[in-house]
């Protein structure tokens, strides 16, 4: 084989044979890429990666804005006031109804958007899917959790919406109710896991 490169190797009819792989591109064939919720994007090549990349940062965008937008609706309606939230379910004593049209107008915007506009899409513009529960059933689970949730709600005045947009204020009951809610999401997991 004298006078062929290493890689080479030379047969008495002078055919060639090369032993190590060629290198065709400088670029991975496939890229990975995660991106929220556990989701993997797998794209082909530096351009997919690229698409991808942009995807989850206007993603990432508009998670943050809503999520501002929707912290800011709780604080004007008076959702992260627990003496507020307690006055309007105190239904016999000084009753606060101001709450009601909240939940009315969330309700009307809820409406309107899961009878004329959710039926038009097939897909929302920056998820797979649309996330809506499939279980219709009440059952046991269902009211007990219900039951513990508006007892929880009217002992402290939180719910877990405003009670993490209350971390904001640095106030030690919202940080001591955002632990005992975490707590409560694992003993519920383990008392009675989804199935």
């Amino acid at each position: 084989c004298a006078g062929w490169p290493a890689s080479w190797y030379g047969y008495q009819n002078r055919q060639r044979l090369h032993e190590r792989p060629w290198r065709l591109r400088d670029r991975p064939f496939l890229v990975s890429i995660g991106c929220g919720r556990g989701r993997i994007y797998v794209c082909w090549g530096n351009d997919g990666a690229a698409y991808a990349a942009r995807r989850c940062a206007v993603s990432g965008v508009v998670s943050l804005l809503l999520g501002s937008l929707f912290g800011i609706g709780l604080v004007l309606a008076g959702m992260t006031d627990p003496t507020y939230i307690r006055g309007f379910l105190d239904v016999t004593g000084d009753w606060r109804p101001e709450l009601a049209f909240v939940m009315a107008s969330a309700l009307v915007i809820s409406v309107v958007f899961f009878q004329l506009i959710k039926p038009k899409m097939a897909k929302p513009l920056l998820a797979e899917g649309f996330s809506i529960p499939t279980a219709s059933q009440v059952d046991g689970r269902l009211i007990g959790g219900a039951f513990l949730f508006g007892m929880g709600w009217a002992v402290s005045g939180y719910c877990p919406g405003p009670g993490i947009a209350s971390l904001a204020y640095l106030e030690p009951k919202a940080f001591g109710f955002v632990g005992a809610m975490l707590v409560g999401f694992k003993l519920a997991d383990w008392l009675a896991p989804v199935r």
